[in-house]
Parts: C-alpha cells; structure tokens; sequence
C-alpha cells in the first residue's frame, strides 16, 4: 500500500506545463515593466528597483523598492496551479484584515487587491494582491531546516539542532497558533468583510485540500461545498464525502489494481460512515464557536530578523473559521515534512515527531504562562492539554485524514480502522477484505460498479480537468502559440 494516493499524472502534467509557460512569460521585458508600472500608478513613489521574483505553489511576488519609504510587494496568482484565484484572494485579504484587528500577530497591511481585470494588464493572472515588504533576515524554514539539504530536496528538520535553540523558534510558531485560537466566529468557513470593524464566516470554507483536488484530483467543481457549515459534524461528513468523490472523479492514477480500488473505497465507505454517525467530532464543541484556521500555515511562511523574532507572518490563503478539532490538533509541521513523506514511512515519522511534540508543548506552556500573567489568557483556555489529548488519543490522525485526501489510504488503515472498528487478523494491506462485511449490500455493489469503470478508465489515459477562467485563457494562448510555431 502506497503512503499516498498519486496525483492524477495527466492533469498534473497540464498545470505545470501551463504554469511553467506562464512564469516565463511574466519574465519577460515588456511583463516586468507593465507589473512595475502598475506598482507605482498605486504607490506614488520614485521606484528604484523591480526585484528578482519569488516563487510559492499558488502566486509568484514581485518587490518594489523605492527611493524614499518602505518597499511593497505585488502578488499575482499563477494559472495552472491556482484554482480559485479571485476567490482565494479576496477571502485571503478578509483573513488578513481580521487578523491585524484582533491579534497581534505580525502581518502585512494589504495596500490594494482586485481580480485579473484590475491588475496588471498581462494575461493569464487571475487576481492581485498589493501588500507592504515585511524586511527579514530569513525564514523560519530556513532556520529550523537541514543545512545539508539541497534546494530540490524535500525539507527535514534538523536532526541536530540545539534544543534551546528548536524551543525558541517552536515559541514564535506557537505564540501565532495560541492566538489564532482565540479568535472565533459563528459558522465555519471563510471571512468576508462586512465594514471596518465586522467579519463574518458565511461563505464556504475554500481549503487547499480543494485546490488540489480540483488541479491534481480530476474533482469536478460541483462536488465541492457551496455553503458555510454550522456544526462541525456537518463539516467532516462533507470532507468525508469529498474523500469518495475524489475516488470516483480522479480520471487516472487513482487506483493500481482491482482490490486497490476495494481497499480505497472501503476506507472510504467507513470513514463516510463515522461522519454520519458523529464519531469524528465531540458534541462539545459540535456548534462552537469556530476558530480561525489556516490550511497553509507552516514555518516556511514565518518571517524572522537577525535575532530569529518573527516580524511577518505571510501567505494566509486558505484561511477559514473551522471546527475546534483542528486547532487542537498539535501542527503537522514540527519536523517541517508531511507524515505521508517521510522517507522511512509512516511509523518512523509518528516516533521522531513525538520527540520533538514535547519541545514544542514546552514553548506552547510558556507562551500560555506569559499570556495568563498578562490577563491575556484564562486557564480554561489553555491550548497545549487539547494538543497533548489528540495525539495521546488519536484524535490528531482523524483530523489529518480528514483534512488530507491524498494522505487518507494510509493513515486511515494504520492509525483509524482498529481504533474504530477494534481488532483485525490480517494485514494494512488485506484489512479491507475482513471490514467488507461492515458494508451493506447497495455499498458493495457500487463499490463494484467503481472497479470495472476505473479498470474501463486505466485503458486511456485523457485529461478531465475543470480549471479556472484565467488558466483557460492562458492555456488556449499557449496552445495558439505551439500550433503556430514552425516544425523543428
């Protein structure tokens, strides 16, 4: 059993082809002085330098410095791997704004934002965002990473890093987390902006796992939620659905074998069930209030200065209220790799994080003594016994799975099937075949119809995918123009 599903390879070839023609063309002379201009029609300086780009997995940055002032920052959304481009901005700037107003947590002010139309006027970007330049000495990915590593390599903690050293980075990080979970909303979902002083979290909770699964999982937009949520329990059976319908729609790559295909939606089928039942979630805090959570916070996006303080958390997009499960979850992150990636595999990467679980909960307990010492903090609002509870309990392997549809096979048979449906005498491998009598007769006979339409789909391999408008556009510029280039 592989430790993640594999991304559908036809799809995934066509967004970065798209993506990678885009960012050359951005580069060009013309591009570069059509985003400089733009910059400085919106920020009336005497520019002195357009810097290098940086790159992320969603938007390409450009910074402007000017001869007199702070330097600004012009983000523009990349086609081919941003989905929801003007929507994930406009919910990401609500998510700033909100932050700046209820916490203290270090964060760009948004100077400007708008959609393709009112950006710079070059073709395939889908939406912009103009922030103040947070100035910084490094990351916090940079100061916690491997030094060995090379830039292509996937990121590790590393192994030797003083411990006073790990506590104190793992205190920024946590002081951010501590506060985020005391800022709460009414619905689960994202924030929109209803005037200078109210936000509310009514519309649907745009997630990164949605990105992906409509860019790399085939997943037709329609399947996706429309709507905010009330309860948390109405949340994960909709992330529950979703893990089925991924399953379903991802056109290629999906499955290796008739009994992958069972095993996959057997998990599936239980953890919809679960869901349905209420299993996932504690009546508790069923209704909330829901904090704000940020599917793409993580040490890569933490700014530092030389004494390693933070002074910028950046990129908040695919931010949303969401259920109170996972804020208490302890971050994925605390070794800077995803479990489903850890090359020893799974197991390996549950005992090295434990270790480290333990420096951080010391840093998250101090930050809390700190804010309880400044009346910024009641007892009952502590976050590190929630954090402690999930891992001991498992509670953290259902919020990953949950939140994770790639990861889900994996986890689900490992950390889920025996703590819900008890002992087992077969294998991770072959459980599936012991839990199909937890099916009913209308579940296996659709689990059936989906093996033969996946072998029937394994014999061609075509592109299904439903980009957005901008990437559409960029796409039929890039095909015009290979369909008109003249024979080698």
């Amino acid at each position: 059993m592989r430790p993640r599903m594999p991304f559908d390879d036809v799809a995934w070839e066509r967004s970065e082809s798209i993506e990678d023609a885009w960012v050359s063309y951005i580069l060009k002379h013309d591009n570069l002085r059509k985003v400089g201009d733009f910059i400085v029609k919106h920020h009336k300086r005497t520019p002195t330098e357009l810097c290098s780009p940086q790159g992320g997995a969603f938007n390409v940055s450009f910074r402007m410095k000017f001869q007199i002032g702070s330097s600004v920052m012009i983000r523009l959304t990349k086609p081919g791997s941003t989905m929801f481009p003007e929507e994930k901005t406009r919910y990401e700037v609500a998510a700033m704004r909100y932050v700046q107003d209820q916490t203290s947590i270090p964060v760009p002010l948004v100077l400007h934002f708008g959609s393709k139309d009112q950006g710079p006027p070059v073709q395939g970007s889908g939406a912009f965002m103009l922030m103040e330049y947070v100035e910084h000495a490094l990351t916090m990915n940079e100061a916690l990473i491997t030094p060995s590593l090379k830039i292509e390599d996937r990121p590790i903690l590393d192994p030797s890093i003083d411990e006073d050293k790990l506590e104190r980075l793992y205190g920024e990080m946590a002081d951010v987390l501590l506060q985020l979970s005391r800022v709460t909303l009414p619905q689960i979902g994202s924030l929109t902006q209803v005037d200078d002083f109210t936000w509310d979290s009514s519309s649907r909770p745009l997630t990164f796992a949605m990105n992906q699964l409509v860019s790399l999982g085939t997943l037709p937009r329609s399947k996706l939620p429309r709507r905010h949520f009330g309860s948390a329990q109405a949340y994960f059976e909709s992330l529950a659905d979703l893990h089925m319908d991924h399953l379903v729609h991802q056109r290629n790559d999906a499955v290796d074998s008739e009994d992958d295909c069972r095993r996959k939606y057997v998990a599936r089928f239980l953890f919809r069930r679960l869901g349905r039942e209420g299993q996932l979630t504690s009546p508790e805090t069923d209704h909330g209030p829901f904090p704000l959570w940020c599917d793409d916070f993580r040490p890569a996006n933490v700014l530092l200065n030389d004494k390693l303080q933070s002074v910028g958390v950046v990129d908040w997009e695919f931010s949303y209220a969401a259920p109170v499960e996972f804020t208490r979850a302890p971050p994925w992150w605390l070794l800077l790799e995803q479990p489903e990636y850890w090359p020893e595999g799974l197991d390996a990467w549950s005992d090295t994080y434990e270790l480290r679980l333990e420096t951080f909960l010391r840093a998250l307990e101090k930050c809390e003594d700190t804010a309880i010492e400044r009346g910024r903090l009641s007892e009952d609002q502590r976050l590190s016994g929630h954090m402690r509870r999930s891992w001991e309990t498992g509670e953290f392997w259902v919020v990953y799975a949950a939140r994770k549809p790639f990861a889900f096979d994996a986890i689900f048979w490992k950390k889920l099937d025996t703590r819900f449906f008890g002992p087992c005498t077969l294998s991770n491998e072959d459980r599936w075949k012991e839990r199909l009598e937890l099916l009913d007769e209308k579940g296996k006979e659709d689990m059936e119809a989906l093996v033969k339409r996946k072998m029937e789909e394994a014999k061609e391999r075509l592109l299904a995918w439903e980009p957005d408008e901008a990437t559409r556009e960029f796409a039929r510029v890039c095909d015009g123009d290979q369909a008109n280039s003249p024979p080698a």
